[in-house]
């Protein structure tokens, strides 16, 4: 035994008596699961930043492991990201495509805007067809279903009916209930302070 062991504190043997118990819990908890892996439906939504940044996180993650990505952008098209441009790196392992015209307030066309969404969508299905790729993130596909771009059941129906091993990343604001009661995962981004509150305009490397 070492000697620290020997001398060990009133304080120190409690915490270790602690975390032992609470390491029993997690590994109950843990043996408790028996799903091994699982294709997810995952949303990030709310007002505060950090919804598409978490799902590029993500995105990360997955390359890391080897895995085969599609990224289908529903609003960012005209936007020349530090994302995008760092995922390119990875050659055919990533598919983008940025397909949205801006925001709304900035086309100011409906028509214009339904079809964007219509030819984005139509892409997301065909990026989730394809059996290669293991993940496939929607960014801002809330706000095209916030302005009714798209059919909302018609688009839950088809990320319900996604392939097993699929894994699927939604982004935006106001999630639609129909879509969060689908999800198996879903985030809350809440808005406690933001810099351009402030005046700080959006800036690269940090927004974009």
């Amino acid at each position: 035994m070492d000697i620290a062991d020997d001398h060990a504190s009133p304080e120190a043997e409690r915490h270790r008596a602690k975390m032992a118990k609470r390491k029993a819990v997690q590994d109950a908890e843990v043996a408790s699961k028996s799903i091994t892996e699982k294709g997810l439906l995952i949303v990030h939504t709310g007002p505060g930043k950090g919804k598409s940044t978490a799902a590029f996180g993500l995105l990360l993650r997955a390359l890391g492991n080897g895995w085969r990505v599609g990224v289908v952008q529903f609003v960012k098209g005209a936007w020349d990201t530090g994302e995008r441009r760092a995922v390119e790196r990875f050659g055919d392992q990533v598919t983008w495509h940025a397909m949205g015209e801006g925001f709304t307030w900035e086309t100011q066309d409906r028509d214009r805007d339904v079809a964007a969404a219509r030819r984005a969508f139509e892409k997301a299905e065909e990026l989730m067809a394809d059996p290669g790729i293991r993940l496939v993130i929607l960014d801002e596909l809330n706000i095209a279903l916030r302005y009714d771009y798209l059919p909302l059941a018609e688009v839950v129906e088809a990320l319900v009916a996604r392939r097993p091993d699929l894994n699927v990343v939604v982004t935006g604001r106001n999630a639609k209930p129909e879509l969060v009661a689908a999800a198996d995962l879903v985030t809350e981004m809440g808005l406690v302070k933001h810099h351009f509150a402030a005046g700080v305009k959006a800036q690269p490397g940090i927004e974009f």
